[in-house]
């Protein structure tokens, strides 16, 4: 008889099917009471769940039981515009994922011109949280510019700048490097409207010359090399469900 059979099937089995470990290690998460199904924390090895009906989360955060589904980084590159087909026939994310038979769509934009983390998914639910500004989903750039930014800036950025579309506040800015006329800089907030990054330093007077996104929420780029992409799935996706309440 199949596992699958009317039973379900055991919980440590699914646990380590959604990349959560080993079956031995997902054991050890559910005797440590750290897995609840249903809202109901679980700690006997022999429960089978229905994975197609069940909530399960492992640490508070939802695992993603639906393998239709997939969510990618992408390194993007300098000169791809955010779209799946441009009309225009420029460079577009798609000639990233020939080779996945789902069909992708990016979350979020990047510019021309900025680099780095983009996610691609085909989970509508979960692209429509992280684009939306009621989760406040924090985004980390990498940014070099021009000058050499003096050491208030940082708290000036965290009580805000006003542009032209309203003020913008910075939830956290790292001066990385000074070299010379210009410094490197990391800055995170939780806005996403467009070219906000660019906008704001120039406005401060230290205008972007190279500007590289490194992270999305829990996501991060790692050593991802451009132009490549990787799976976001295991505790990394429960991570970002968890960042838009899902």
């Amino acid at each position: 008889m199949s596992e699958r059979a009317d039973e379900g099937v055991r919980l440590q089995k699914v646990l380590a099917g959604a990349g959560l470990g080993s079956r031995r290690a997902c054991e050890g998460l559910i005797t440590a009471g750290r897995v609840s199904v249903d809202g109901t924390v679980v700690t006997e090895l022999g429960t089978r769940v229905d994975p197609d009906r069940a909530v399960i989360r492992v640490d508070d955060m939802r695992v993603q039981l639906d393998d239709s589904l997939v969510t990618l980084a992408l390194n993007k590159p300098v000169g791809v515009v955010s779209t799946m087909k441009d009309e225009s026939g420029r460079p577009s994310l798609a000639q990233f994922v020939t080779d996945r038979p789902e069909r992708l769509f990016h979350v979020g934009r990047l510019d021309a011109e900025t680099s780095g983390l983009i996610l691609l998914t085909n989970d509508g639910e979960l692209a429509h949280r992280l684009a939306h500004p009621s989760y406040e989903v924090l985004k980390t750039y990498l940014a070099a510019v021009e000058g050499q930014v003096p050491r208030g800036l940082g708290k000036r950025l965290a009580r805000g700048i006003e542009l032209e579309d309203g003020p913008v506040t910075v939830d956290r800015f790292t001066v990385k490097d000074t070299a010379g006329g210009a410094s490197l800089v990391e800055i995170t907030l939780h806005e996403g409207r467009n070219h906000i990054v660019r906008r704001l330093l120039a406005e401060v007077g230290h205008p972007v010359t190279r500007l590289s996104r490194t992270r999305v929420g829990p996501v991060t780029l790692g050593t991802l090399k451009e132009g490549r992409t990787r799976p976001v799935a295991g505790r990394e996706l429960g991570a970002l469900m968890k960042a838009v309440d899902l």
